[in-house]
């Protein structure tokens, strides 16, 4: 049971030094205990020795935009700021003011699911919470007045949630770019002549030895789960699979992985097609699939999915259908949270029994409904060709990874507890800044100019961060 809750209290940035220094301290140790990354390796470092060097001067303030396909991202960021670039500037006798560290925003919602001593460390460590899917203005101005004044640079994910994907970047959210406009205006009105910066980085994860016999397992085990037979393609009714087999480029092996990882996702798209359809009374397109355009009919009915899986809880909250998956998903979370983080009861204990068992009742059906959103945010970067594009390990293994997602949401289980395939290292990229202050003049210009420099901005700093990642290999 989710009983209803009191609203969500704004959690402040209080930065203190002796937690920085304790989790500096313990930061290898706990990659190593903790994740499978064997090794952070980081090229252009010397991008951000040189931009701190200016910070510290007080020549420039920037935030740096980091990609977010893990949710180990944030501790290889760390790692980054608290030991690659101050062994880089020693190296280079480059002499900078310590601690080297950085302001963050995260999900407001991570406190939620992984502990509320999450929320006591992260403000202990100068980060600020956004809530997502509505106007956070206490978060925003937070996060407006660290880039400001604070300090310390500040970093944050524009994609705003983990994808589960090494090379696709999902849509980026405007509130990295009007961050910035929003930084040099303060400036501007302060009087203070510094420039303002966004920093673009890439991080990927690469396997130290491929787990392909890992990725089997767990196939294995996910085609258990589903009701599949195990392995092999036998029957008749896994002939439909034959016809997506993938190209001759792929080794014997590959393939014979391919074509399981294709069934378990028409056997799971199937199910749930079945499950919305007969309990939830919704419609689904039927798709007409042949050996030429097999993968490509997979997208498509999982599209149709996704969006039927969002009608269902849009429906209940009363939530319009507007905007990209993400922007629904991200409206549809705050929604549930209204229902469950009451406004209205900021003092429990006053409601009578009667009332509470109602308010607890409301809080519990609609984190259920929150359940269809998670699924859908589960897939929102999945495509039908991703595997065969580049068939490497990784991207194998992130597929494999997504569907096990789903599976153990549908059984009720922790998502949060994700197999690990194999030792991994960290392969991080800082691109080029980009200047916010040279593009500030458009911005104030009017309100169709301010749109379009947001707007605009926000499209380079996508294709500066497609490019760090694809230049990485």
């Amino acid at each position: 049971m989710s009983p209803a809750q009191p609203p969500l209290e704004f959690i402040p940035p209080a930065l203190n030094p002796l937690v920085l220094r304790a989790a500096q301290q313990v930061l290898p140790g706990c990659i190593r205990s903790q994740t499978a990354i064997a090794q952070i390796q980081a090229d252009n470092v010397e991008i951000l020795v040189d931009l701190y060097r200016q910070f510290q001067d007080g020549k420039i303030r920037f935030m740096m935009a980091f990609r977010h396909p893990r949710v180990e991202d944030p501790l290889c960021m760390s790692y980054l700021l608290w030991k690659l670039v101050p062994r880089l500037a020693r190296q280079k006798g480059i002499s900078l003011q310590h601690p080297i560290h950085a302001h963050f925003l995260y999900d407001r919602g991570i406190p939620l699911w992984a502990g509320a001593h999450m929320g006591w460390l992260y403000s202990r460590l100068g980060g600020t919470p956004i809530h997502r899917g509505k106007a956070d203005w206490m978060g925003l101005r937070s996060a407006r007045d660290l880039f400001a004044n604070a300090q310390f640079p500040i970093t944050a994910s524009p994609e705003g949630a983990t994808n589960g994907h090494n090379e696709i970047i999902s849509p980026l959210e405007p509130g990295i770019a009007q961050l910035g406009f929003w930084c040099a205006e303060d400036l501007l009105k302060a009087g203070r002549g510094e420039q303002v910066l966004i920093v673009p980085v890439g991080i990927k994860y690469r396997y130290v030895e491929a787990p392909w016999k890992e990725i089997e397992k767990l196939l294995s085990e996910l085609e258990v789960a589903s009701g599949l037979p195990e392995g092999k393609l036998k029957d008749e009714q896994d002939l439909k699979a034959e016809s997506l087999n993938p190209s001759a480029d792929l080794q014997p092996f590959q393939a014979s992985l391919y074509r399981r990882l294709c069934r378990l996702g028409e056997h799971l798209l199937s199910l749930m097609e079945e499950f919305y359809t007969r309990f939830y009374h919704q419609t689904l397109p039927t798709v007409e699939a042949s050996p030429s355009n097999a993968n490509e009919a997979l997208a498509i009915r999982l599209q149709a999915l996704l969006n039927v899986a969002l009608h269902v809880a849009e429906e209940y909250f009363n939530v319009p259908p507007k905007g990209s998956v993400i922007d629904r998903c991200r409206r549809l979370e705050a929604a549930g949270w209204n229902y469950i983080y009451r406004e209205d009861l900021k003092n429990i204990k006053a409601l009578s029994p009667l009332e509470r068992g109602l308010a607890n009742r409301i809080a519990e059906e609609a984190n259920l409904r929150i359940w269809h959103m998670r699924l859908v945010e589960t897939f929102v970067a999945v495509s039908g060709q991703y595997v065969l594009e580049k068939p490497t390990v990784e991207r194998f293994a992130e597929t494999t990874l997504l569907l096990w997602d789903m599976v153990t949401r549908i059984k009720g289980s922790n998502p949060f507890g994700r197999p690990r395939l194999g030792k991994q290292r960290v392969e991080m990229a800082v691109g080029q800044p980009i200047s916010v202050s040279e593009r500030y003049p458009v911005y104030q210009a009017n309100r169709q100019g301010a749109r379009l420099a947001v707007a605009d901005l926000t499209k380079d700093l996508q294709q500066a961060m497609e490019g760090l990642i694809s230049s990485s290999g």
